[in-house]
């Protein structure tokens, strides 16, 4: 979602910034691997297991929301890769 007042490096370091400093100790044990999605205007957040629903509570409570997401206890959100199996005659 793009924001005219900040870029996407902003987001993330401000949205870093609030998880590291104000937010980690409070849900790291009870919630990991559960999605949370700031505000990085207010502060406030959302976690589910879906990231969507976070994120759709997170709006329905702040429309104008800046948002930044994150798995809580890993380093990415989400992981790309895939198997390959090779097959031998």
């Amino acid at each position: 979602m793009p924001y005219p007042n900040y870029t996407p490096e902003s987001v993330t370091a401000r949205g870093e910034e609030i998880y590291q400093q104000q937010i980690r100790h409070k849900v790291e044990s009870k919630h990991k691997g559960k999605f949370l999605v700031l505000d990085i205007e207010t502060g406030d957040y959302e976690i589910d297991a879906e990231d969507l629903e976070a994120t759709m509570r997170l709006l329905a409570k702040h429309p104008e929301a800046v948002t930044y997401g994150l798995r809580v206890g890993y380093p990415a959100a989400y992981g790309i890769g895939f198997n390959f199996t090779a097959y031998t005659k």
